[in-house]
């Protein structure tokens, strides 16, 4: 008889609760080798406004490399915003003008942290101590155009006239709008930052993330951190600034402010499902019809 045969035999011989501790044992491990594709190497995320389009519809699910900028153990306890501590892994490289990155929001411009976390996905348009401007909607990186994605647009043909500030921009109390921004420098890890009445307030929420807590305060004329006095204060981390594709109709850091290098997940690299989210779960044969075939496995770039 065979080895194979009597592999056969053995198998056919096992009794069905062997049979069944078999399966469940080759389903842990097959749960074991998910999880850690997924904490370390490939995460997935879907697109739920059109900030990215036409680069990014919405309604495609996105595969994320997220061992390039270095992985990290799992962020938050699944289906809670729990979150937990974490280590990463070295990166193979840091983002880079042009990525399309994901990230965690890092909340409003004037919140300590979001209420929910989500992971957005835009264009890195300024990298750690890039100065970034906007002139009639055109962005220029250290004083030179910046590279134009090939499926930029534009929905609104009027321009807002440098002066005329925009009360939900970033910085807070800045004269900018979305259409004339700075110029503004991307912060860097290291950088001293001069802290009194007139940068206090461009500066506060970002001291604050930075401890995790409310710190700074201001008496008088007197800025305060954890209630000592100060002057100035070093940034402890590298921070970028995003952009989405579809200028007009996306909230990106012109409104809500850089984003720390802490809370990059990865870069977007490829589409591996598409369809119209406007059909509800419900109707499900009429949104199977609307799959977008000729985005599944397209690279977005």
């Amino acid at each position: 008889m065979t080895s194979e045969k009597k592999e056969k035999l053995k198998t056919l011989q096992k009794t069905p609760l062997q049979k069944f501790l078999e399966f469940i044992k080759n389903l842990f491990f097959a749960a074991i080798a998910a999880l850690l594709i997924k904490t370390f190497l490939i995460e997935t995320s879907r697109v739920p406004t059109g900030s990215m389009e036409k680069t990014i519809l919405v309604g495609d699910f996105l595969f994320v490399n997220k061992f390039i900028y270095g992985s990290t153990s799992p962020r938050i306890i699944p289906f809670t915003n729990i979150k937990l501590p974490y280590f990463q892994l070295p990166a193979l490289r840091e983002p880079r003008r042009g990525d399309i990155v994901v990230f965690e929001y890092p909340g409003d411009r004037d919140e300590l942290e979001p209420a929910e976390v989500n992971n957005y996905v835009k264009r890195c348009i300024g990298i750690p101590g890039d100065t970034i401007e906007i002139i009639d909607k055109v962005v220029f990186v250290n004083g030179k155009e910046a590279w134009i994605p090939p499926h930029i647009q534009y929905l609104n043909p009027y321009v807002t006239p440098k002066g005329v500030p925009n009360p939900r921009i970033f910085p807070k109390g800045s004269n900018f709008n979305e259409d004339n921004y700075g110029p503004i420098v991307v912060p860097k890890k290291g950088d001293v930052i001069p802290l009194n009445l007139e940068t206090v307030e461009q500066w506060r929420t970002i001291i604050d993330r930075e401890y995790g807590r409310r710190v700074v305060t201001v008496e008088g004329d007197q800025v305060y951190i954890e209630g000592k006095p100060v002057k100035s204060y070093t940034l402890k981390k590298d921070y970028y600034f995003m952009m989405g594709d579809n200028r007009d109709d996306s909230a990106d850091s012109r409104f809500w402010g850089f984003v720390p290098r802490d809370k990059i997940v990865g870069q977007a690299f490829l589409i591996y499902w598409s369809w119209d989210p406007s059909i509800p779960f419900s109707d499900f044969f009429k949104l199977l019809g609307s799959v977008r075939l000729n985005r599944i496995a397209k690279l977005v770039h």
